[in-house]
Order: C-alpha cells, then structure tokens, then sequence
C-alpha cells in the first residue's frame, strides 16, 4: 500500500500519521448521566473547561456523543449563542423572520409574535435598519428576544445572559423564569452567576473536568462548586505585597488569616467577616492606628475603617502582634472585593506601614440572597436602618415648591 494510502487509514482510524506525533485520547465528558423532569429549571455550572458547552452541543443535536444516547421528548430551543444566523445587510425585521427561521419557528408563528418580540428588544424606530448599525446592546436585545419567544418543550440557556446591560438581564431573568414557572418548560440553565442559579433552577449540576461532581438541590450543589471554586490557602502573606509609600518603617504587616467555617477567603452573604492580622513590630508603641479601607473589584471604594472610630486601643510590643477584625455589621453583596490596610503611630499622620491590596476575598451568594431582588441594590447594604408607618395626621399641610411660599 502506499504510503499516502496508508496515512490516510491511520488519520481515520486516529492512529500516528508521522514520525514523532503522538495520538492523545481526550474526554471532554465522561460517565455523564442524569435525568430531567418535565417543567424542572437545571442550573449547570462548573468553571471554563469543565465540559459545559459540549454537554450543551451535545443536548442540542450540535454534535454527536462518543459513547452512549441522548433522549430528548419535545421540541429543543438553543440560546447558545445569541444572534448566530444575523445577516449584517439585512434590517432587524428581516432578521427576525430569518433568524426565526433557523431557530425552528414557522413564519406564522414569527408573524404571531413579532410585536412581542419588537416590543421586548425595544428597536422599534430601528426595524428597518440594517443590523450592522446597531449597537452591540441592540443586536443582542433583538437576537436574545427571537430566541426567548420560541415556544419548546425544552430550552438551553448557555450564558447568554451575561451580555447587555443591567436592566436587560434583568428581562432576560424574568422571561427565562416565565418560560419555566409559568409555561411548565423545562430549562436547562448554564451561568457563572451564582445568584441567578439560585433563583432560577431548583436542581443543579457541578461539572468539573468533564464529570459530575455533584448533582441535586441548587443551593447544595452551588455551596459545593464555591467550596472547591474559590478555595485558596487560609493564609494571605503581606511580606512581599507592593508598598506605594515606600518599604515599612517600624511596624510592618506581615501576615493575614481568614476566620470563616470552610477557612478560606469565602464568606456566605450577610454573614460576619473576621480575620487575624500580623504586625511585626521593631519598638514599643503605644496608641498604634489601624486603619482598613474596603473596595470593590473594579477598585471604587466602598467603605473605610479605623480602630479611631471604634475607640479601640492598640498597643505594639517588639515582635509579632496578634491583631482580630471582625466587621459584625457589614452586609456585602455577593461579589468579589478586596482590602486596603495600613497602620500607623497615633502621634503621626504617615503610615508606618500600607499595603493597598492586601487581601482578596468574595462574598457569595446563598439562599437569603437569593431570596432578596439584589440586582437593584450595589455595593453594601444598610445594616440597622428601619423603616416604620406613622398615623396619618388628620389635617395634611399643603406641599409649597422651593423658594416659594
């Protein structure tokens, strides 16, 4: 046999075509198994690489598995992604029938529900236009809403409601839970958003390396997936953090250690924050200052701490200090932020020692979260603000506009 002849055998047989190569065998998903109920909400999630997106090519007919069957009753709706099919020449009233079209829907059916779909993407003066002047947020409104106003028996949501603006996900939230609750449609919901998990799938999957970790409840699985996800050592190390005002002086931050149940830099939402800071110190130092600034992810900062405020006294002998944080009355969104801390002498103004990011932790989200409409709300919440209704006074006084009488 030639040569040719022979290479081409071996590359369909997935054997060595040339000299050095070698053959891998790769499983992007292996002894996966479940079952899903008519009308169930399945939260799948799992960090980049787990197998997510194949197990959803897989569900949507996109690819073939290896080894084993797919059994799917009812129609299947992809929101995989969003606004595959758009022609950029054509309007956006084109592309609705076109794109509708490739999502499996009749042109009758698209006809039936084009002002719900105009009226839900909000390009009404925009119909006409070709696509390719649309803004990003107005392309994915449009595309998100075709898709969405499929009527299937089964709908796959793959992290499409990561995209657009704020109150946008917010529709796409609630049209994803019409389409369940109300429709009794089953869904099957793949998001890094821990929240949206919570409030929208009763069951959940953790997927990682291609396998199920766990599979059952949805806070259950996602208290899992966050335990294995955002585990990182117990001890945070100061030492070598950059120094914007320059290298410590007589007192320096050495080392910091988390206080919560899975010990590490985790914290459950509404829950206390404590951790254990190091100071080395080169004298005796009476009335020492720790001051701690709290920021958000993207570095606006939220908050700002000393023990000044709280009258606590601090007093450094030579050698390591023992220091306890406890923030018992913050409330943090679930999210992702990080500390500023600094100390100094109470005689003088400049730090003896900062360190401006000195610890990375997330708060994440849990059942009470989830309970909470969180979206509308940033950074921290009130902790001991209450509201009350007063007796309506029999004689209401006139409201007068500023400045006048």
């Amino acid at each position: 046999m030639h040569n040719s002849g022979r290479k081409a055998i071996d590359l369909v047989r997935g054997r060595q075509i040339v000299q050095g190569d070698e053959v891998e065998e790769f499983w992007a998903l292996k002894n996966v198994s479940f079952d899903v109920a008519k009308g169930e909400v399945v939260g799948i999630i799992g960090r980049n690489g787990a197998g997510k997106s194949t197990l959803l090519k897989i569900l949507s007919r996109i690819t073939e598995p290896t080894q084993g069957r797919i059994v799917l009753r009812g129609r299947v709706a992809s929101l995989r992604e969003v606004g595959t099919g758009f022609h950029p020449e054509l309007s956006g009233r084109e592309n609705s029938y076109l794109n509708g079209g490739i999502l499996g829907m009749r042109r009758s059916e698209i006809r039936q529900k084009f002002d719900e779909i105009v009226a839900f993407a909000e390009v009404e003066k925009f119909l006409d236009t070709p696509v390719k002047h649309y803004s990003s947020g107005m392309y994915v409104r449009l595309a998100f809403a075709v898709a969405a106003h499929l009527e299937p028996e089964i709908l796959i949501v793959d992290e499409v409601l990561a995209v657009g603006d704020a109150e946008f996900q917010r529709k796409c939230l609630g049209k994803v839970s019409e389409v369940s609750s109300r429709q009794g449609r089953t869904v099957l919901f793949v998001s890094h958003n821990m929240e949206a998990v919570l409030k929208l799938c009763n069951r959940g999957i953790f997927l990682a390396a291609g396998e199920i970790i766990e599979i059952g409840k949805a806070p259950l699985v996602v208290e899992r997936y966050l335990k294995r996800t955002f585990s990182r050592s117990m001890d945070a190390c100061l030492t070598d953090s950059p120094r914007p005002y320059g290298p410590p002086k007589r007192l320096r931050l050495s080392r910091a250690s988390v206080l919560a149940p899975q010990s590490e830099w985790v914290f459950p939402f509404d829950k206390q924050i404590s951790f254990d800071l190091w100071v080395e110190s080169a004298i005796s130092m009476a009335g020492a200052e720790l001051g701690i600034g709290l920021y958000s992810a993207k570095g606006y900062e939220i908050a700002s701490w000393s023990n000044a405020c709280s009258g606590d006294q601090l007093s450094m002998r030579p050698g390591p200090n023992a220091l306890r944080v406890s923030f018992e009355d913050l409330t943090l969104l679930p999210g992702q932020y990080f500390l500023g801390i600094g100390i100094r002498s109470g005689a003088g103004r400049d730090f003896e020692d900062y360190v401006p990011e000195a610890i990375l932790f997330d708060v994440v989200a849990n059942e009470r979260s989830a309970s909470l409409n969180t979206s509308t709300f940033r950074g921290a919440l009130i902790p001991h603000a209450r509201v009350s209704q007063l007796p309506v006074p029999t004689t209401v006084p006139a409201l007068h506009a500023a400045g006048h009488e």
